[in-house]
């Protein structure tokens, strides 16, 4: 108790606006981690590439940086420190193994990512095996996602979206809307409890992984049913990929209509690109521009749902609603998102392009690896008998339903704008 009165911890949103914006001050002053190599053909590219001694030395230079910025946010915001120093080794290898398999080329030509890898080494750890107590403690998962969302921004350049093309912004805006609203109602119709709806009605409409994740940082919500709706969007990423470059050539589309198609209605970037190189390269770059656009609505729909929150959920004491005054707003606004905007107004509007060109390389490999720890991290804590024993049918058939809405509205909006 004594502890607790000389030290009060601070609020882990606050906590990743500051490491991330920290990283990213660093990385602009000119402490650039170079990225290691993780991409190898044959046994031999594995052991003369990935395995190299100078290749070892860059993932121990990199594990070394994000243990002192995982170890900072530890202990800023009141953590256990004696269980992260046993498990974040532990965790960081399981990444970079990841990492690794990932990178061989039989991975890489069925466009399977890191953090698919990572998220199915976790979930066979803990299905399968017993996990340690002092590892489970060590796990810091929104902690890891929030501080690679941060990074995102940096990423997100509103002028290249506005150069490229404002048809994609405006396709992105009438699809996250219509379909939010979509998802929204038919998950409500099928009772499906409220923080799972949040989550499924932004995986589906915004931009799958990361919107589930912000979302649920948004509200709060159980890592349980994040993880539940992470694994529908993985799932359904790997038939829509592969089919809808077919259908839309049955069809007879352009290669723009399908580009902005497939960019509006499949939730994974990785997945988007992967799909668009099956039909060409004018569809590829319309997918990009597409899935782009909907990413940089990511910040301003976390904002819209916790004011949203906010007014409806969380009664006080008594049981009543609470009163959804400005303070109350800001309490529980997710504060990463404030950083998500600042990363990106940092690199839209106020970094030189030279300096940006400089620096993304590093600061994409290391938002890359805060997602891949964070997968690594929902599949250690995911038991899927804990969560069949909580959920059921509903979500999915809400999630199923919802997407299939997704593709016929997106059909329909990219054939009239994109014709």
């Amino acid at each position: 108790m004594s502890i607790n009165k000389k030290y009060t911890p601070l609020h882990e949103d606050w906590a990743v606006v500051i490491l991330g914006m920290a990283i990213i001050v660093i990385t602009l002053a000119g402490l650039i981690l170079p990225a290691p190599v993780f991409n190898w053909a044959s046994s031999s590219e594995l052991f003369s590439k990935v395995l190299s001694t100078k290749n070892i030395l860059l993932i121990l230079l990199q594990g070394l940086f994000v243990f002192v910025v995982a170890g900072l946010g530890t202990i800023i915001t009141g953590k256990e420190i004696k269980s992260f120093f046993l498990g974040f080794p532990v965790l960081y290898f399981l990444t970079i193994l990841a990492l690794i398999i990932a990178g061989s080329g039989l991975i890489r030509s069925l466009n399977l990512e890191a953090v698919i890898i990572s998220l199915s080494i976790g979930l066979i750890i803990r299905n399968f095996f017993k996990v340690p107590a002092w590892l489970q403690a060590s796990l810091s998962t929104e902690l890891y996602v929030k501080v690679g969302l941060v990074l995102l921004g940096t990423s997100v350049i509103f002028g290249d979206i506005l150069k490229a093309g404002t048809l994609g912004l405006i396709q992105a805006i009438i699809v996250v809307v219509s379909v939010w609203y979509f998802a929204f109602w038919v998950s409500k119709k099928l009772k499906v409890d409220s923080e799972l709806t949040m989550m499924l009605s932004s995986a589906v409409s915004i931009c799958g992984v990361s919107a589930a994740i912000a979302t649920s940082g948004a509200i709060k919500g159980d890592p349980k049913k994040l993880s539940y709706v992470i694994s529908l969007v993985l799932i359904t990423a790997i038939p829509m990929m592969i089919g809808m470059p077919y259908i839309a050539h049955w069809l007879g589309l352009s290669q723009e209509v399908t580009g902005a198609w497939l960019g509006g209605t499949i939730d994974t970037t990785g997945a988007v690109v992967a799909s668009g190189t099956l039909v060409g390269e004018t569809a590829l770059k319309i997918s990009t521009i597409v899935k782009f656009s909907q990413n940089v609505l990511l910040g301003i729909a976390a904002f819209a749902i916790s004011i949203y929150w906010s007014y409806t959920k969380h009664p006080g004491v008594d049981g009543a609603p609470v009163k959804p005054t400005l303070g109350v707003i800001w309490e529980r606004f997710p504060k990463f998102v404030l950083g998500f905007i600042a990363a990106s107004l940092l690199f839209s509007f106020i970094i030189q392009p030279s300096l940006i060109t400089e620096v993304k390389g590093s600061l994409k490999n290391l938002q890359g690896l805060w997602f891949t720890l964070a997968f690594t991290s929902i599949g250690l804590e995911t038991k899927f008998s804990d969560l069949f024993k909580h959920e059921n049918r509903k979500p999915l058939y809400a999630f199923l339903i919802a997407q299939a809405f997704n593709i016929i509205i997106t059909l329909i909006i990219a054939y009239f704008l994109f014709r």
